[in-house]
């Protein structure tokens, strides 16, 4: 898990699929990123941002009464712990000082679950930037406590009423937005999707998740790698940034999607928001709209390297339903006493479910990334329980 061919390929899939318009500002990125990202500067003050303002390093907790459940070793790799509850704020701090770097004053996002744009206002509030946020107007109603957390930080939210109201529409219309702001505006994606060098950039910006990991667990389990890497993916930023720091291990990869969001699982090939990945679609070629409880993994496709690592073998795919997900939640907060984000749960329901039939055989060692915490889903809980 490398860098990819010229202009963001992995394999057959990637590439810089942007409006004209957008050529030149993803061009820019492209050069700032690689510039600063090997300039020692710039990886210093990401790193010393990450651990006195994030939190990071994230533990890694043994989950010892399910594992006990289970007959397997379950680890957590706590992202819910980080400030602002997930692992999107270690994407955004990297592009708020790129943003910085390149002079910009404004970061434009889209949000599903809500936690990208509490990461993203949060870091612009830190560096005296202004932040506006695209949001799915169904994702505002389900996602009221994020909304209010941005706001609260100075960001402009802003309900996007069209198609959907979900997190493809959100994307869609801040891209639009980009398109008259790209003087003085930079577009915070945040997951591995979009047009070079997002994919990458955003990859290597949560590789930090990975590379902890990988030394927590040299030190935590006797063969010092797990048998089974496992983290949900809608877009897919927090399995790409975990697999990552197994790329070089025997490791097997698992990625769980929702039932109703997945690209990598049943997809086929097309171009959606400036890449070609794996889209759903219909007969015609048109993009089927995507379903899930979780906001977050409310996405019709996957990021192009997840795409490539499938097709490889690298990576499995997997999916689980709403109502497995949900168990999961409760599962984990009444034996580990852990209320995690409903996008990570689906990971655990794999999990839960794997160890259940034999496809995770008794005794195997499960890392798993908790990319997110589960309050923001506390009103959507309460409805469903």
């Amino acid at each position: 898990m490398g860098e990819p061919r010229a202009l963001g390929r992995f394999g057959e899939y990637g590439g810089r699929y942007a409006p004209e318009s957008l050529v030149e500002a993803c061009r820019e990125v492209d050069e700032a990123f690689r510039e600063a990202w090997a300039d020692p500067g710039f990886r210093g003050a990401l790193a010393r941002l990450l651990a006195v303002y994030a939190g990071r390093p994230t533990p890694l907790t043994p989950a010892h009464r399910l594992s006990e459940a289970l007959g397997v070793r379950l680890y957590l790799k706590r992202e819910d712990l980080t400030h602002t509850g997930s692992h999107k704020i270690n994407n955004v701090l990297g592009q708020a000082l790129l943003a910085v770097r390149m002079g910009q004053r404004r970061l434009i996002a889209e949000t599903g679950a809500g936690q990208h744009g509490v990461a993203t206002a949060t870091a612009a509030a830190l560096l005296g930037l202004e932040a506006t946020v695209f949001m799915g107007e169904r994702d505002i109603e389900r996602q009221a406590l994020n909304v209010f957390r941005m706001r609260m930080l100075g960001a402009e939210v802003v309900p996007v009423t069209t198609g959907s109201r979900t997190l493809k529409d959100a994307t869609s219309e801040a891209m639009r937005y980009w398109v008259g702001a790209t003087g003085d505006s930079h577009y915070c994606i945040g997951s591995v999707v979009g047009p070079d060098p997002y994919p990458w950039m955003v990859r290597e910006f949560q590789r930090v998740i990975g590379e902890e990991a990988r030394g927590q667990c040299a030190e935590e389990l006797r063969a010092g790698v797990p048998d089974y890497v496992v983290a949900c993916v809608g877009g897919g930023s927090n399995a790409a940034g975990t697999f990552a720091g197994f790329a070089d291990t025997p490791a097997r990869f698992v990625g769980v999607e929702a039932e109703g969001g997945a690209g990598a699982a049943r997809g086929r090939l097309g171009v959606l928001h400036g890449c070609r990945s794996l889209f759903l679609q219909d007969g015609d070629g048109q993009i089927v709209e995507a379903h899930s409880v979780a906001a977050g993994l409310d996405y019709p496709g996957v990021g192009p390297e997840h795409a490539h690592l499938r097709d490889l073998g690298r990576a499995r795919y997997v999916t689980v339903t709403d109502e497995e997900a949900i168990g999961a939640a409760v599962r984990l907060a009444r034996t580990e006493g852990i209320v995690p984000a409903l996008e990570s749960a689906h990971a655990l329901a794999w999990v839960i479910r794997a160890a259940g039939d034999g496809r995770l055989p008794a005794g195997s060692t499960v890392l798993m990334t908790l990319s997110g915490r589960g309050d923001k889903d506390a009103s959507t809980l309460k409805e469903l329980l």
